[in-house]
């Protein structure tokens, strides 16, 4: 949508777009992170973060790439053609990051006098290389493999849950957990995969008792870390929440609320639309809460959110507002260019960001106000902004802290393998 749309904002929101653009020189309280990562090549082995004050977007940039981890890259004449491809996927709830990185392989000959290629086919299940990152003190661990091969593209929604003995300040122990139904038995049942800083190694368990209330499969959108528990979550149903860090997890469920849960969808075309609605739907956790926000399909673009009250298991509508209202002079968005939800800011629940096209939003939901605005860079599409961004507060004991590591033992004493290539471990 060109900006003109928006040309009812004030002066003062022009100059946060002006800020949010640029890195800030202090730290914010929390970051919205771009799930995309650039590949950068650098002599420096760890992380590197660009910081923006929200509604600017940040980015974290990995460096070197040599050290994810990747199969050697083919030969410039090679038919195979190849891309390494990062992203963040989630955050822990205190500042660390679960990140991946995609080694993809096509079939792609030359097939014209000036180097063009032609696409035949390409690796559908690719290698994948997980890691757990500080995005301020760029420290990198390496996760093994899960199951012991990097093929594990099914495991596609992994989530990160971190814990301190104290309660509060830099976590002593963390869990990475992936979840999916086993539907290879009678009764329904689910199987958690998991990684523990305690053990140093991946864990299945089968047979956990499913808790859903209807015989329909969970499509699991989205992974949040709340109150001490993983949230896998389904857009069109509820979300099953589980402790990965217990010796005996324990699945909940809860439902979205009601007039918000959509019926199982059975074909493959129905549960790609699915999806794509969940671009217009999310749950997040803000001021210590779980909400759950949602957005119409149409004009006006009625924007709700719903608080949960663990108490009584139940969501109130807590804020709505339109946001057909904020174009001014008549314009509004195209097709292409509708409103989606970007995130929701952690410390303030009234305050929602939008994505619309290349622009992102701060909507005031108390007052129906655009708080800010800003633009990301011209390589972010709107297709890659579609998933949202990943909301990661960041306490000021953040960049100088470490990851916890357990009791694992590392072969190699170079600074590489220090940060990085936590799968060549030993375990004591």
């Amino acid at each position: 949508m060109p900006l003109r749309c928006l040309g009812g904002l004030s002066a003062a929101v022009s100059c946060r777009l002006r800020r949010g653009l640029s890195t800030v020189a202090s730290r914010p309280p929390w970051a919205m992170i771009y799930p995309g990562i650039d590949l950068v090549r650098s002599a420096a082995p760890r992380a590197s973060f660009r910081l923006a004050e929200p509604p600017g977007v940040s980015r974290l940039l990995l460096v070197p790439d040599d050290l994810v981890g990747h199969q050697p890259f083919p030969d410039a004449d090679s038919d195979i053609v190849s891309m390494l491809c990062g992203a963040s996927s989630t955050s822990s709830g205190d500042g660390l990051l679960l990140v991946s990185f995609m080694d993809l392989r096509a079939t792609a000959p030359i097939v014209g006098m000036h180097g063009e290629r032609s696409l035949i086919g390409c690796d559908m299940d690719p290698d994948i290389m997980r890691f757990v990152c500080n995005p301020l003190s760029g420290q990198l661990l390496r996760l093994p493999d899960i199951d012991g091969t990097k093929k594990t593209s099914d495991c596609q929604f992994c989530g990160l849950l971190t814990r301190s003995a104290h309660g509060h300040g830099p976590p002593d122990r963390y869990a990475v957990a992936e979840l999916s139904e086993d539907r290879g038995v009678e009764k329904s049942s689910f199987v958690m995969r998991r990684f523990r800083s305690q053990t140093g190694q991946w864990e299945k368990l089968v047979g956990l008792p499913s808790p859903l209330p209807l015989a329909r499969p969970l499509v699991i959108h989205d992974v949040s870390a709340f109150a001490g528990r993983l949230w896998w979550v389904d857009l069109n149903w509820g979300a099953v929440s589980a402790d990965p860090l217990s010796d005996r997890p324990e699945l909940r469920f809860v439902e979205l609320p009601s007039a918000s849960v959509l019926p199982a969808f059975s074909t493959k075309a129905e549960r790609l639309a699915a999806r794509v609605r969940g671009v217009r739907r999310r749950i997040g956790v803000s001021e210590g809460r779980l909400w759950y926000v949602e957005l119409s399909e149409k004009k006006p673009f009625l924007l709700s959110s719903f608080v949960f009250d663990d108490d009584s298991s139940c969501w109130t509508l807590e804020h709505q507002v339109a946001l057909g209202r904020l174009w001014a002079h008549g314009g509004h968005p195209s097709e292409e260019d509708i409103p989606r939800i970007g995130a929701v800011d952690p410390l303030n629940a009234s305050i929602m960001h939008i994505t619309i096209g290349t622009q992102v939003l701060a909507i005031d939901m108390n007052r129906g106000e655009v708080l800010g605005c800003s633009l990301v860079s011209e390589d972010e599409t709107p297709l890659d902004l579609n998933a949202g961004f990943v909301p990661c507060v960041l306490p000021p004991w953040l960049g100088s802290s470490s990851i916890p590591r357990g009791p694992l033992k590392l072969k190699s004493k170079t600074l590489s393998d220090i940060l990085v290539r936590g799968d060549k471990n030993k375990k004591n």
